[in-house]
């Protein structure tokens, strides 16, 4: 499958690392216009110039902005005033026990992986609309619907994602333009590494870390290994594409069998 998004504009959130920088080049590779988003701009264009050694394309650009307050999100408009394709990826997460989450930290862990998304999808919609062509990807997780003990706000978060995701389908019905949520499993990237340092400790290797912390805390696995961002990546890829036209409305898992049911 030749997949080609030659002409169209992407913006990935919170794309400088881990599975929203595979997003970025995997879409960057498939010849879409990229925007690498981060909150640091110096950050931001460490990622652009890395980006396009790595893909072979100078059509990557730096749109950096807190997207988790209004202002950083103009910034971000203001620096990609319209997409054809527009990654949600932006999140947190972190274990915490449950009732010792504040009201604080509840509305943070909000702002920051829905809300973000929302404004995003609010603005950029209308866009797509008009042009009969779009594309709205945001990257859930298999918490959206197994929900960690150790991390229910995260979970909350992305179950959120879900319905933000089907109620805008619904909105952009008959346009030509998709909306879908890609549902992660346990991914490796450098911040699930300190993650799963933090719940097995530092004493073990990594290879003999990350086991453990499969075996303990995510035993219905069935890749029975943590999934490299570009597994994600290749999804996300696939329903940018004009192949994807009929996929809209769903959760696509990219899980690795962890959810134990035949439908998200």
């Amino acid at each position: 499958m030749n997949i080609d998004l030659s002409g169209r504009t992407a913006l990935v959130t919170g794309s400088t690392q881990g599975i929203g920088y595979a997003i970025a080049a995997g879409l960057a590779r498939a010849g879409a216009r990229v925007a690498v988003n981060g909150r640091r701009a110096e950050t931001v264009e460490q990622a652009v110039r890395k980006l396009r050694t790595e893909t072979d394309s100078d059509d990557i650009v730096a749109a950096p902005g807190d997207l988790a307050d209004e202002e950083g999100t103009r910034a971000v408009l203001d620096a990609v005033p319209q997409v054809d394709i527009l990654v949600n990826n932006l999140g947190i997460f972190g274990a915490a026990p449950p009732l010792e989450i504040d009201d604080a930290e509840w509305r943070r862990y909000f702002e920051v992986n829905v809300l973000s998304a929302v404004r995003l999808i609010r603005a950029y919609l209308p866009g797509m609309k008009e042009q009969g062509w779009g594309r709205v990807l945001s990257l859930a997780s298999d918490s959206a619907v197994v929900i960690p003990a150790e991390m229910i706000h995260y979970g909350m978060t992305k179950t959120s994602l879900l319905a933000v995701s089907r109620g805008f389908a619904k909105e952009a019905a008959g346009t030509g333009v998709t909306v879908n949520s890609v549902i992660a499993g346990p991914t490796h990237t450098g911040g699930v590494e300190d993650f799963v340092r933090q719940l097995v400790g530092d004493e073990l290797p990594w290879d003999e870390a990350q086991h453990q912390f499969m075996v303990e805390h995510r035993p219905q696995s069935l890749l029975q290994r943590l999934i490299e961002p570009e597994e994600i990546a290749n999804m996300v890829v696939y329903l940018s594409s004009p192949y994807a036209s009929a996929t809209t409305g769903g959760a696509l898992r990219v899980d690795g069998g962890y959810i134990d049911a035949i439908l998200p």
